[in-house]
């Protein structure tokens, strides 16, 4: 990647938008080009068509999408659905239609089968059923990944696909009913500090078991990748390393300083019961994460405290 060449971000407002931005300034790339949605709405072809025919960047970083927790997709199936790939339909073929040398596509860990062997290598695409909590979004993803190998093996467009595990960190979404699981975690526990409570209930058994990475750890991956990488396969971002959601609950409660009891819900789901990514082939090729968990939650929790966000992330 040339330092000089413009680099438009898609999504640069919400989590892992924002913490690409700057990890590609740390990284020297100063020409980055946004867009708000309400500078450019990503679901309008036209208006993406003209956007890109206006600009043409050399490089495009698609981290733009409709995302939430477990209530928000299984509330939500249409809009995952229909929006996330009207945003990455229009992005891919208005990048590869205007002369884009390189477009990095984003997905989630949520594209492997529900009952997937563990830890998940790459290969275990399409190998089972999803899980029903949030199969329209899988759906769009691996649609995304599709596109991005078949513009490639047609065009000979240099698209990539990089799959994180669950993120958290500055800029989360900290809505009470359609965050993700840490973002959820820490406004509970900071509003019951805050009221006296004596016990918070969290979602589920919380027994399922999920990885976590910091998205200043995510955005520095997708760096390396864009300078260092170019095939078709998928490549899964991950840490490695996993926990229950009990154990993610009682750190949670120990960074945001409750000290109450930690009840669980049975009657919520839990989602997949295990979903650990082999971050091998990434972990080869000379890339490690840098920040702890505990000390991750602690930046997520001042985060928290700064800026209260309590709305849906957008979408672009």
């Amino acid at each position: 990647m040339r330092r000089d060449g413009c680099i438009y971000v898609a999504g640069h407002r919400g989590l892992v938008g924002s913490a690409i931005c700057r990890a590609l300034t740390r990284a020297g790339y100063n020409n980055q080009l946004v867009r708000t949605h309400a500078e450019l709405d990503l679901c309008d072809q036209a208006a993406v068509r003209r956007f890109f025919a206006r600009h043409r960047p050399e490089y495009v970083v698609l981290a733009a999408a409709r995302v939430g927790g477990i209530h928000a997709n299984a509330t939500y199936p249409a809009e995952f659905i229909y929006q996330n790939l009207q945003i990455q339909n229009n992005v891919i073929d208005g990048a590869w239609r205007n002369g884009c040398d390189k477009l990095l596509f984003l997905g989630s860990s949520c594209i492997y089968p529900r009952l997937c062997p563990q830890p998940i290598k790459e290969e275990y695409l399409l190998t089972g059923s999803l899980e029903p909590t949030n199969e329209a979004y899988a759906l769009a993803k691996i649609s995304g990944i599709r596109m991005c190998q078949a513009y490639r093996r047609q065009y000979g467009f240099d698209a990539i696909s990089a799959m994180p595990t669950n993120l958290y960190g500055p800029g989360d979404n900290y809505h009470p009913e359609n965050s993700h699981v840490i973002p959820a975690l820490i406004r509970r526990f900071y509003e019951a500090r805050e009221a006296g409570a004596a016990r918070v209930n969290i979602w589920g058994t919380g027994t399922a078991l999920r990885e976590f990475l910091h998205v200043d750890d995510m955005a520095e991956a997708c760096v390396f990748l864009l300078e260092q990488y170019s095939d078709a396969e998928h490549v899964n971002v991950g840490s490695q390393e996993e926990l229950s959601i009990m154990d993610v609950a009682r750190l949670v409660a120990r960074v945001t300083g409750f000290e109450g009891e930690i009840c669980t819900d049975p009657s919520k789901p839990d989602g997949t019961p295990r979903k650990l990514m082999d971050s091998g082939r990434l972990f080869a090729m000379g890339w490690r994460p840098r920040i702890s968990l505990e000390n991750g939650l602690r930046q997520a929790f001042q985060d928290f405290l700064q800026n209260r966000r309590g709305g849906d992330a957008p979408a672009s």
